[in-house]
């Protein structure tokens, strides 16, 4: 029985687990910020250089359709830009598997297997899902496309798992732990239906002792067939069904092996970067300061940010742990020996003004961006390096994408097995 701690979690496979593959991707809505960065692009990048990890990270232009559907005319662009900005922020090809959702249609078709096993009320439940419906006013988000988003979501990610990785894992804040938790309960639905494994002495006919216990166990009926085992399963849950399993000492008859591997989330810390108006940095707000901007631009972006609202004078003391500007420094003016303590001491004392402090700020975040923007605008001339690099890619997610759905297709449908039952049916006829 391949189960609890007598598991293995590579199936068997020799030679030994490979590295753990991480998985991660972004909607094309628009060119990258540095709220993006910082949010998941600087770890993104430090994984594809920790030899632990195999990294997947991805283009995902279909989910630019669950809410954009009705003009797709910035789409293409956008995934060009979202390109750019992965490599000009680090990201490297030869380290990751860097890739376009939508020119694998893998993806599209696990996700319809999976959304035949999905109760609509999971989805309608989601908090995102509810929250969207509520707060969304400007497009209509009442279609399948946008219920049905964490299905996809969870065939992205799983279809990239495989029973000779380590593991499979997701960056996530805390906040997106439930997005991957979703996905983890599709997958163990699936595994419920597809993952089984009938040993031969049970397909000859359950003649064996063994079986007679595992019958009595269980109360089938005398002549049971493979659809009612899984259906006693699901209907005992499937703790419940192994330790039956164990009980009558019939795991040989049964085995489960999991077509899907469960992803997990790998929880990563990020430094808080407000928009420039104290709320969360978001294209829709007009509040962020791209990978590409210009040194003007961010001199006067950064001079109209808000700040700590006790600070009405000149003259008054503020609190630097409330202001936005103050978060930045801490990104941006590390580096510069004494910059912190100087904005620290002169915002308590009034010794500084916000004007002064932003413009320290403004000028390391310059400093900081200069080397993205110089990278950034190397691939911005040659945009078919970038299509290249991108198609290359994607070839690569595709070989993994493909030998995934060998496995769930046989598991799905057993063509495979079909088939050798009437080779071996013609065979026996020719002799």
């Amino acid at each position: 029985m391949t189960t609890g701690d007598k598991a293995k979690k590579d199936g068997g496979v020799n030679p030994p687990l490979q590295k753990s593959r991480v998985l991660s991707g972004m909607r094309p809505t628009g060119r990258l910020h540095i709220g993006h960065y910082f949010g998941a692009l600087q770890n993104w990048v430090r994984l594809q250089n920790d030899p632990a990890y195999d990294c997947f990270y991805f283009i995902a232009d279909w989910h630019a359709l669950t809410s954009d559907y009705a003009d797709t005319s910035a789409i293409a662009e956008n995934t060009l830009q979202i390109m750019i900005d992965y490599l000009a922020a680090g990201l490297d090809p030869a380290k990751s598997v860097i890739f376009q959702q939508s020119v694998i249609p893998e993806h599209a078709e696990l996700h319809l297997l999976l959304s035949m096993v999905t109760p609509l009320g999971w989805l309608e439940r989601v908090p995102t899902y509810k929250e969207a419906l509520e707060n969304v006013k400007d497009k209509d988000l009442h279609n399948y496309g946008f219920l049905g988003y964490p299905v996809l979501q969870c065939a992205d990610i799983v279809i990239y798992g495989s029973p000779d990785i380590a593991g499979l894992l997701v960056p996530t804040g805390e906040d997106q732990v439930s997005h991957v938790e979703i996905s983890r309960e599709i997958v163990r639905r699936f595994n419920q239906f597809y993952g089984w494994n009938f040993s031969e002495s049970f397909n000859r006919g359950f003649t064996t002792g063994d079986y007679q216990k595992l019958r009595k166990v269980l109360n089938l009926p005398e002549q049971t067939a493979e659809a009612a085992i899984r259906a006693v399963a699901l209907e005992m849950g499937l703790e419940n069904f192994l330790a039956a399993l164990r009980n009558s000492n019939s795991e040989g008859l049964v085995e489960i092996r999991p077509c899907l591997v469960e992803p997990d989330s790998m929880l990563t810390k990020t430094p808080r970067i407000p928009g420039l108006d104290g709320r969360k940095m978001s294209k829709s707000y007009g509040n962020t300061i791209t990978l590409s901007e210009s040194d003007a631009d961010i001199r006067a972006k950064t001079k109209v940010m808000v700040t700590d609202p006790a600070r009405k004078r000149r003259t008054d003391p503020g609190n630097p742990d409330v202001c936005p500007v103050y978060d930045w420094h801490k990104l941006f003016s590390a580096e510069e020996p004494g910059r912190l303590e100087w904005v620290r001491q002169g915002c308590t004392t009034a010794g500084i003004g916000c004007i002064e402090c932003k413009a320290a700020m403004a000028e390391n975040l310059i400093k900081w961006i200069a080397p993205v923007r110089e990278r950034r605008v190397k691939y911005e001339k040659n945009p078919k390096q970038v299509l290249k690099l991108l198609d290359h890619g994607s070839d690569k997610a595709r070989k993994v994408a493909q030998g995934t759905m060998e496995r769930v297709r046989e598991a799905v449908f057993g063509w495979e097995k079909k088939r050798k039952e009437i080779d071996g049916a013609a065979g026996s006829a020719k002799a």
